[in-house]
Order: structure tokens, then C-alpha cells, then sequence
């Protein structure tokens, strides 16, 4: 299986990849967010530095109980990092840069300047966000969810929830491809958490296989969630334990790519797994 993203071409079964998470932003629900553009790009390069193959980052929080932030403030907040970003990559092996935000007019704007991958957590309602990716020849991650992002969707429930991510991918890979985006720029992402309750996120956990059908690298956001809360009775800083355990569970089940805050422990933790259960180089 490939995985294209502009340059980058990157084929599977290997290693899963590890996302740092860099939040340009000051209301992130683990309070590491800020709104300076070096911090921001000191974060990446720690996170570079403990092995992480992606940076995530984002500008505004997708915490439902805080206000929406404008485009043009996500677009400030944003294009100083893009144009120190390709001095900081250089200094390291290959990494890609992932863009958390799902508003056209916003991915219009910063892919011109950088940015391997749109990390739209919308649902893809439309058409317009593969476009945009289509034209610029970007990766693409499409992640489950119900309604439009910053609103709470917690009321929602399913009957099958496997039966209905599975409905889902296949219309949103269909809708995608129609405006010009190969199959093989997209990543499916189940959106833990959202609009889920806990039974519906184990559940995901269980038989997260069932979605290998696609042929498409598949993202579990496992970090700090709130079902390890829920299962553990802890507060978002003290889940990393339970997070580490997530990613032992989505190795099992053949998880791709693990997106986390805490990107040291989680690549230890992938390396490790990875050497036990593989003769692949790591």
C-alpha cells in the first residue's frame, strides 16, 4: 500500500509513523498551546528530536466549549510557522508537516506555503477540501465524524458503529476521488471521541480491522482521550499510560500512523512493539 503526499511516496507494511502534536493555539485542552510562533517551532523540534515522523499542527482547539477562532486568525496564526518550517525540516530526515483544519478558505490559503497534509476533522461534508488537495497533490486525512466541528455532538448514538464508519468511508472516498484526489493521497482516521461514546470508541478499538478493507493507511488519535478517562477515572495529563496502551491495541489491529502529544514514549513504544511482532528494519 502507498501513502503519497506531495513528495513524499511512503509504502506499507513498515514501521508506524508517529504524529507529534503542535498546537498554535491557547486554549489546547492539554494545555501545552501557545501562541508564539517559536515556541511552536521549539515544540516541533523536541518532538523531531524524540523520533516523531509527522508534526501536527493546529491553530484552533477543537474543544466544543471554547468559541471558534476566524480564518484569518487561523491563517495568522499559521503562516509563521509554514515559512520557518522547510529550515527546520532540513535539519532532519524527511518529516512531514500535517495542517489540523478543516475550513477551505483557511487549506486555500496556507497550502500554497507548505504543508504535506490536511488533517480535516469536518467529515468532508463536501467536495471542496479534496479539491484543494487534489490540486496541490497533498495527503488528505478523512476523519468520522457527525455535524460541524466546535459544536458538541455527545447525544449521538449508533446502532452498529463499524456498520456505520464503514457507510461512511466508502462515500467519502467516492467524493473525493470524483474531484481529482487518488486514492492513495488518503488516510482514513475513525474519530475517536468524536461524536462517540465510550462503548462506540472500544468497540472501534475491537475491530478496528474491519477498515483495512479500504486499502488506506489508517490514523488512530489515541492521545489522552477521553475514553481513557473514562476508563481509567484520570484527568488528560495523566492518561499517557493508558495512551501507550491504545497504540498496543491499534498495532495488534494494524494501525498506521499514531497521533500523540507525548511522541518520545509513543516511539518507544511503536519500536519496540514493532521489533517484537516484525524482522522489518524499525
Amino acid at each position: 500500500m502507498i501513502w503519497q503526499a506531495r513528495q513524499h511516496r511512503i509504502e506499507f507494511p513498515r514501521r508506524p509513523l508517529v504524529m507529534g502534536i503542535v498546537n498554535i493555539n491557547d486554549d489546547s485542552f492539554c494545555g501545552d498551546g501557545t501562541l508564539d510562533p517559536g515556541m511552536a517551532l521549539a515544540q516541533a523540534k523536541q518532538q523531531l528530536q524524540d523520533g516523531a515522523d509527522i508534526i501536527d499542527i493546529g491553530a484552533e482547539s477543537a474543544r466544543t466549549n471554547r468559541e471558534a477562532i476566524s480564518v484569518q486568525e487561523e491563517i495568522d496564526r499559521l503562516l509563521p510557522f509554514l515559512e520557518k518550517w522547510p529550515e527546520l525540516a532540513a535539519r532532519f530526515h524527511a518529516p512531514l508537516l500535517s495542517i489540523n483544519t478543516w475550513r477551505s478558505d483557511v487549506i486555500a490559503e496556507v497550502l500554497p506555503h507548505g504543508g504535506d497534509l490536511i488533517n480535516d476533522i469536518s467529515g468532508l461534508p463536501d467536495a471542496f477540501n479534496a479539491k484543494l488537495c487534489a490540486e496541490h497533490n497533498a495527503g488528505l486525512l478523512i476523519m468520522h465524524s457527525i455535524g460541524q466541528p466546535k459544536v458538541p455532538h455527545t447525544h449521538v448514538k449508533y446502532d452498529r458503529i463499524m456498520d456505520t464508519l464503514d457507510h461512511f468511508f466508502e462515500q467519502r472516498l467516492v467524493l473525493a476521488e470524483s474531484v481529482g484526489l487518488p486514492r492513495e493521497n488518503i488516510v482514513l482516521d475513525p474519530g475517536i471521541d468524536f461524536a462517540k461514546q465510550k462503548e462506540d470508541n472500544l468497540t472501534i478499538y475491537r475491530e478496528l480491522q474491519r477498515l483495512h478493507r479500504f486499502g488506506r493507511p489508517i490514523l488512530l488519535p489515541v492521545s489522552r482521550k477521553t475514553v481513557i478517562g473514562d476508563v481509567l477515572g484520570l484527568h488528560a495529563l495523566d492518561r499517557d499510560a493508558g495512551t501507550q496502551a491504545c497504540i498496543a491495541a491499534g498495532m495488534h489491529r494494524g494501525a498506521q500512523i499514531f497521533r500523540v502529544h507525548h511522541v518520545k514514549a509513543a516511539v518507544q513504544t511503536v519500536k519496540m512493539l514493532w521489533a517484537v511482532e516484525s524482522t522489518r528494519e524499525l
